[in-house]
């Protein structure tokens, strides 16, 4: 409402405005809307004029205007502003988030009441439910005054159920089942475990996902002319049941006749057609189209033309259901980097991070090293999410710059702890460790624990750029007591080992790193008459422990190792593409009394399908043997079983046994050689959207280990399990279930681990 108390006969000069009424809105806000000045001539058309445009603004829900002589006075009544927003039923929605969505119909705390503006809301509202599958939600909004002309704006919502689909129908398909159709479809009519992934519940934007689904399947079989001409989505009374109808066009299906290139080709034109999957007389495939002419960008891109684009032109002639195919390519201008900028390293210094681009600032740009420096990023293992894009420079069309953008995760942990376990009692252990060492990416750590069966103190440190060229440097010093995981009878024995390892790393390609280095080892076996019988054996062929007990065994050994590596993994933490190949030995030089050799390789490959699933293999192989007139160090022997090799069995329990008849029972000792076998399946845990830091994964696992005479006869074992990158580090549940298992065999189906990926 408004009212104006100056008529046409009234006209004057106006000599000053006065403003009443304000209690937010500044004076100045309304003299800028005001048409009206200090020195014009006021009259009824001002007048009204005036207040037309003071409405407008929505600040105000009355507006007059009166004169005083030659003062302009305008009156005004200021709406309610909203002071808050609540939410009362809300469960399917974050509040935070429908808040921030009303802003767009004009809701939002601060803001000036309107009922038209909250009308609005709560159709916005419904509209949302509606998106959701939850026909049956009301929404009322409540408002309530409050002190300083301010109000309190409630939705009461009652959801009420989701709508649940009680059939899909498909017509006009004759080449595909409406069984093969639906299988193309997350939206079920439901299953036994719907309770759970909710796919029979409707949803739109599920909906417009399944048509895209269902169009592709189509376009990627031939039926270049497909199309989906309606969809009807129909409601039972009650609004808890969905019908959905689905009409569709198939077309013919088309083969493919020719396939030619035009435009600027850069003389490249025989690489270019190596690339393209779709040959002639092939059955036309959409998705082998889009991979063709991505494959061309991608090469056209590491020769610097990052925004070149690939065309398809299709000539159809549908009397016969054929097509011919012209990929036009534009390689657009040469582009090199201006700057390469990081961002979201709070931590992490920005050397750390250029040091593994190989993108480089002004240089051209190519893709490929893009994706390089992406997987180096990722393969530090600092960061949960590595994304690099480029950005046009303005004003400069062939520059653009890199952006690097990183998420930390926590490199380091102090950890002061106890624990209890079945075999060692009472465990005491702390730690200090840190990947990345004040950002520098140098990994320290200092650990030690107390246990009735192991000791140990380890100090470490690894620096990946011991040299600017990128050799890497590993050192440890560490003393260690323990006593075999099965041998825990005698209160006497124990193995002591004290000892120091340097070794460097020397890479000569970008995945390929070779290792070399040295060390110094003490061990002191001690022996009495309860000393398992491998042992005593051992410690004879010194010379000590026969005839007389106690006796003490020192032997030493100065190794020389050396390794080769390729690692070719997107990722060290949650690894979805690439393999890792490693191949070390380690000799122990006649310097010491200890005169052996080892050799050890490894090779992981994972391959990662749609909706986040991967497939690993891991394999390991290992082999000793000794030289000169001593055996084979018994410290030395390799330890197969448990989560870490073959799950299902106790942690190292397979390979050859010693029969104490102290316990009366098989216990292992070791073998000199091993092999692994890992297969592992992992799917994203339902529920957990993309997250990649909690996954499922089923498993199939074979290995042993072996004794001087090789008896290559596995132990396998299957099962399933839950891993997560925890804030402790990555952890990993397995339940394994042994197959074919001897009665010697230690059996152990729930197993845990804190570690790396088998």
């Amino acid at each position: 409402m408004f009212s104006v108390n100056a008529h046409a006969a009234d006209s004057f000069v106006v000599k000053d405005i006065r403003v009443e009424g304000l209690q937010r809105v500044e004076p100045g806000t309304v003299f800028s809307y005001l048409p009206v000045q200090v020195g014009d001539t006021f009259n009824e058309e001002k007048s009204t004029e005036a207040i037309k445009a003071l409405y407008s603004t929505g600040f105000f829900r009355d507006v007059q205007i009166q004169a005083q002589g030659n003062v302009l006075i305008v009156i005004v009544e200021e709406r309610p502003t909203i002071s808050r927003i609540e939410f009362t039923g809300m469960k399917e929605f974050d509040p935070d988030l429908v808040r921030k969505s009303l802003k767009a119909v004009g809701v939002a705390e601060a803001r000036f009441y309107d009922k038209a503006l909250i009308d609005k809301a709560e159709q916005e509202l419904k509209r949302q439910y509606v998106g959701k599958g939850m026909f049956a939600a009301e929404v009322v909004a409540t408002v309530t005054p409050l002190e300083r002309n301010q109000v309190a704006v409630y939705f009461n919502i009652d959801e009420g159920p989701v709508a649940k689909i009680q059939e899909i129908n498909f017509i006009g398909n004759e080449e595909f089942s409406e069984s093969t159709l639906n299988s193309q479809m997350q939206l079920k009519t439901g299953g036994w475990l719907s309770w759970y992934s909710k796919d029979n519940q409707y949803s739109k934007q599920k909906l417009t996902a399944d048509l895209e689904s269902i169009r592709s399947y189509y376009l990627n079989r031939g039926y270049l002319e497909f199309v989906i001409e309606s969809t009807q989505v129909s409601i039972t009374p009650d609004k808890k049941g969905i019908f959905l109808t689905i009409s569709i066009r198939e077309g013919k299906k088309f083969t493919v006749k020719d396939v030619r290139l035009a435009g600027d080709l850069l003389g490249k034109e025989s690489e270019f057609m190596k690339l393209i999957t779709l040959k002639q007389g092939d059955t036309y495939s959409s998705a082998k189209l889009t991979e063709s002419t991505k494959a061309i960008a991608e090469v056209l891109g590491t020769y610097g033309y990052a925004f070149a684009t690939v065309n398809p032109q299709p000539d159809v002639r549908r009397d016969l259901a054929e097509v011919d195919l012209t990929l036009v390519i534009d390689p657009g201008r040469r582009i090199y980097v201006r700057q390469v900028a990081i961002s979201g390293n709070a931590k992490t210094r920005d050397v750390v991070i250029r040091r593994e681009m190989r993108q480089f600032e002004s240089s051209w740009f190519d893709s490929d090293k893009i994706e390089l420096s992406k997987k180096r990023l990722g393969r530090l293992g600092y960061f949960t999410e590595t994304d690099i894009a480029t950005e046009d420079v303005p004003g400069s069309p062939d520059q653009v710059d890199v952006n690097v953008k990183v998420t930390e995760k926590p490199t380091g942990a102090i950890t002061l702890g106890a624990g209890f376990s079945s075999t060692e009692k009472l465990i005491l252990s702390a730690g200090i460790n840190q990947d990345n060492a004040f950002g520098t990416g140098t990994a320290i750590g200092l650990n030690m624990s107390l246990g009735k069966i192991n000791q140990n103190l380890t100090l470490s440190n690894y620096d990946p750029y011991f040299t600017e060229e990128g050799i890497s440097r590993y050192t440890d010093l560490y003393y260690r007591s323990s006593k075999p995981l099965y041998y825990i009878g005698d209160p006497d024995y124990q193995i002591k080992n004290v000892g120091s390892n340097i070794k460097f790393g020397v890479p000569y390609t970008e995945v390929d790193r070779v290792f070399f280095g040295t060390g110094f080892e003490a061990f002191q076996i001690n022996t009495t008459s309860n000393t398992p019988i491998p042992y005593l054996n051992y410690a004879q062929s010194y010379g000590v422990a026969a005839p007389g007990y106690p006796a003490t065994l020192n032997t030493y050994n100065v190794p020389v190792t050396v390794g080769w590596s390729r690692d070719g993994r997107d990722s060290a933490l949650i690894p979805s593409e690439g393999s890792l190949e490693q191949l070390s030995g380690e000799v122990g030089t006649p310097v010491a009394n200890m005169n052996f050799y080892r050799v050890y390789g490894q090779y992981q490959k994972y391959h990662s399908f749609s909706k986040g699933n991967i497939l690993s293999f891991n394999g390991e192989v290992g082999y000793g043997q000794a030289y000169g007139s001593n055996p084979f160090p018994i410290t030395k022997n390799y330890y197969v079983g448990g989560i870490g090799s073959v799950r299902g069995y106790s942690p190292g329990s397979l390979g050859p046994q010693y029969y104490n008849t102290n316990t009366g029972s098989y216990q292992p000792t070791g073998g000199q050689s091993k092999i692994v076998t890992n297969i592992e399946y992992t799917v994203p845990v339902p529920g957990s959207g993309t997250d990649k830091t909690l996954r499922a994964f089923t498993f199939i696992d074979g290995g042993n280990a072996f004794g001087q005479n090789l008896n290559l006869v596995l132990r396998y074992s299957y099962g399933l399990g839950i891993s997560w990158i925890s804030p402790l580090g990555p952890l990993k549940f397995s339940y394994g279930i042994p197959y074919k298992s001897q009665p010697t065999d230690n059996i152990q189906r729930l197993q845990f681990q804190v570690g790396t990926a088998f």
